[in-house]
C-alpha cells in the first residue's frame, strides 16, 4: 500500500490496564507499532491509561 502524504499524525490507542500475566504482548505490539510509525515519519500519539506500561516511556 503506498505511503499516504495528507497524514502526518497517527493516534495510537493503548490496551489501558490489563490483567497480570497478558501485559507483555500488548505492551511489545504497541511499542512496535509507535516505533515503526515514528520511522516512516508519523508524529504518534499515545493514549494509554496504565502508566506502567512500557508504551509510556518517553524513549520509545
Amino acid at each position: 500500500m503506498p505511503k499516504r502524504t495528507d497524514i502526518h499524525k497517527i493516534l495510537v490507542i493503548g490496551s489501558g490496564p490489563i490483567v497480570i500475566g497478558q501485559a507483555a504482548e500488548f505492551d511489545y505490539a504497541g511499542s512496535q507499532a509507535c516505533q515503526s510509525l515514528r520511522e516512516e515519519g508519523y508524529e504518534v500519539i499515545l493514549i494509554n491509561s496504565n502508566p506502567a506500561t512500557i508504551m509510556t516511556d518517553t524513549t520509545i
